[in-house]
């Protein structure tokens, strides 16, 4: 399974009794922890409602052998494997699903595909989560360095990064924390050691309103809604390095019979480079000003006008681990070792903070296939999903023995 020649301590580690105990553990337990993963995607978690899935995720961690278990003040589970120091890597999985209150989170299976919300995201990172601890475990598996397992809040949406940031801000523990690696998405020949940079923001328009008949004329919140995704439409982005925007969500109006008062919009901008998100977020706000306007101009005679308020509601910092970090490094050796070829690349995940402040952090695929993701149909393919954990333990692995 493993291959060769492999550099330093490195190659030690596919004849270690012990490392293979805990690989042959994870793929001899692959149906067990599926099921696990389904037990946590049914169990709603939308970003700010994530308390019932983390008490699930608190029990399971002590099962698995960590300890001090506890929920910290931000909502995020935490679980301690003590290393020969106290210098820790953080292993993490976000415990929110990207969806409203009230979505069915029941999984259903067609064919080799499982569906469900969160199924991929990040249910199968959390299952990966505990199959490592417990591999850990069941092998007797020693580390120099601390080990930290968290199921963290606010990482989808508007969250934030609220339970990372939190984590490396505020936590007692933060002085400790020296490296950090994120299980999100599936495939494990993806290392993400970039962080697209994001800002979102909220623009709330206001109108006087009106009969849509006995008013007519008036400048409507919605219309200038309107306006405003046309122009962002129009938007032309650099494919390298590459820079998104998105109009995610608005909602506003009364009625069908009435001249909108208000309409909100939510505008989710992304780039690798910094100076292309500050330009696009710029080309965001004149988009915003000339909507406004243009409604008020159109609708001049009426001697009213509709006002925008824009406000920055999430903002993600952009950064890299060089390729030449030693935990990249390690990455690269462990994807290999499980028979991928590696690529590096950018994302927006848990990662971006902790790389932001210096951190070397990394975010690695939980292993099989998926797509749909954000969609109520997401689906997952399990069919070697094992080498997603045994990945991410010879990355620690690795990591962990290499001289710094």
């Amino acid at each position: 399974m493993l291959i060769a020649p492999l550099l330093g301590a490195q190659q030690e580690l596919p004849g270690r009794a012990d490392v293979r105990k805990a690989l042959e553990y994870i793929r001899g337990n692959h149906e067990a922890h599926l099921e696990r993963q389904v037990r946590i995607a049914e169990i709603p978690a939308p970003t700010f409602h994530e308390a019932e899935r983390a008490r699930f995720m608190a029990d399971q961690l002590r099962r698995a052998g960590l300890r001090d278990v506890e929920i910290d003040k931000q909502g995020n589970v935490t679980g301690w494997r003590p290393g020969k120091t106290a210098q820790t890597l953080v292993l993490a999985a976000h415990l929110d699903i990207s969806f409203a209150p009230g979505v069915n989170t029941k999984v259903r299976k067609e064919g080799k595909r499982w569906y469900g919300p969160g199924l991929a995201d990040d249910s199968r990172g959390l299952a990966a989560l505990l199959a490592i601890a417990e591999a850990m475990n069941h092998a007797k598996i020693e580390t120099r360095q601390t080990l930290l397992f968290v199921a963290n809040v606010g990482e989808e949406g508007l969250g934030d990064l609220i339970g990372i940031k939190y984590l490396f801000r505020e936590s007692p523990h933060r002085e400790r924390l020296k490296a950090f690696i994120s299980i999100d998405g599936t495939n494990p020949a993806r290392i993400t050691n970039g962080g697209t940079g994001v800002k979102r923001y909220r623009v709330d328009l206001r109108a006087p309103g009106g009969h849509s008949y006995g008013n007519f004329g008036r400048p409507s919140a919605i219309h200038t809604a309107g306006r405003i995704v046309a122009k962002l439409a129009a938007m032309e982005a650099p494919p390298s390095p590459k820079t998104t925007y998105n109009v995610g969500r608005i909602s506003g109006g009364t009625a069908i019979n009435a001249i909108a008062e208000e309409c909100t919009m939510e505008i989710d901008l992304r780039s690798e480079s910094p100076g292309e998100l500050d330009r696009i977020e710029l080309k965001m706000h004149e988009a915003v000003r000339l909507a406004v306007e243009e409604e008020n101009s159109f609708r001049g005679p009426s001697g009213l006008q509709v006002k925008a308020a824009t406000r920055l509601v999430g903002q993600r910092p952009a950064g890299q681990t060089p390729e030449t970090d030693a935990l990249v490094r390690a990455a690269q050796w462990a994807s290999r070792a499980t028979g991928h070829t590696p690529r590096l690349g950018y994302a927006s995940t848990d990662s971006n903070f902790p790389i932001s402040i210096g951190i070397p952090s990394v975010t690695l695929g939980g292993g099989g296939r998926s797509d749909n993701a954000h969609s109520l149909q997401e689906w997952f393919e399990p069919e070697d999903a094992w080498k997603g954990p045994q990945t991410v333990l010879l990355t620690i692995l690795a990591y962990d023995s290499a001289e710094r």
